[in-house]
């Protein structure tokens, strides 16, 4: 006969949150903290909201693809897929607004339930949180994100044209979408009731700034509509554009301090 579960016991769900709370504390060098079932929580809804936005992104990807089909087939240019692209990318957008304000609330909600709070709560703002090699690295990953498709604008053929304006949409919708989520990440309320949880909570900050700042998308979507179909000197660009950003953003995560380290720094604690 199996012993009767403690009346104390965490439940499955909240102790598997709060083992992956000790883990995450360990990376962030905090391993002499408490993962507490607050933390614990809060790195939960990250979570979800990051698979989230990952799927919003995907669907992005997906709507800007099938846009680009009729292209393929040798239909001539229509305006109404891209204007449903356009349809759906306000959609997205406004599921992401949701997706920020929930966790926003999660935030308040947490930080209401404190018995106490740190005395000096901070609210850093983007150069601190994403610091200016991420930040130039992400201001050049958009110039090229634009540059791209309209240069291909001056192609002269239509088929082309059109991949760029369907191109030129899809990495506008992300830019959007990035920036309200680094808007909502700004506005976050800080939640911490003594100097482990407020380092944590700047080190939340960081991990998802420097999330945002990952290339990855808007260096491969343009491969994926236009390479193959626009001009030779434009198809080297576009490599050239992929390998570059995606080299210098591994640079930058090996290069620069930890976000353990930029949020001691942001607090004056070594």
């Amino acid at each position: 006969m199996t012993d009767a579960p403690s009346p104390d016991a965490d439940p499955p769900a909240v102790a598997t949150d709060l083992r992956l709370a000790s883990a995450w504390l360990a990376r962030n060098d905090l391993a002499h903290a408490r993962p507490t079932p607050l933390l614990a929580k809060r790195l939960a809804v990250r979570e979800g909201a990051r698979l989230v936005a990952a799927l919003i992104t995907c669907a992005l990807i997906l709507a800007t693809a099938l846009t680009a089909v009729p292209v393929f087939d040798g239909s001539p240019p229509r305006t109404l897929p891209l204007l449903a692209l356009a349809a759906l990318m306000a959609a997205l957008l406004l599921a992401q607004s949701l997706i920020d304000r929930w966790v926003r609330r999660v935030d308040q909600r947490a930080g209401a339930t404190l018995s106490r709070r740190v005395a000096h709560p901070i609210q850093p703002g983007w150069r601190a949180v994403l610091g200016r090699p991420y930040a130039v690295h992400a201001a050049a990953v958009l110039a090229g994100a634009i540059l791209l498709p309209v240069s291909a604008l001056a192609v002269a053929d239509a088929t082309v044209r059109q991949l760029a304006v369907v191109l030129l949409i899809g990495q506008l919708g992300l830019a959007v979408i990035n920036a309200m989520q680094l808007l909502h990440l700004l506005r976050r309320p800080v939640v911490a009731e003594d100097e482990s949880s407020l380092i944590a909570d700047v080190i939340m900050r960081v991990d998802d700034a420097r999330e945002l700042a990952s290339p990855s998308v808007q260096s491969t979507l343009p491969m994926v509509l236009l390479f193959g179909t626009a001009p030779g000197w434009w198809s080297a660009a576009a490599v050239a554009y992929l390998v570059l950003t995606l080299l210098v953003y591994v640079v930058l995560r090996f290069r620069t301090p930890s976000s353990a380290t930029v949020a001691r720094r942001i607090m004056g604690v070594r």
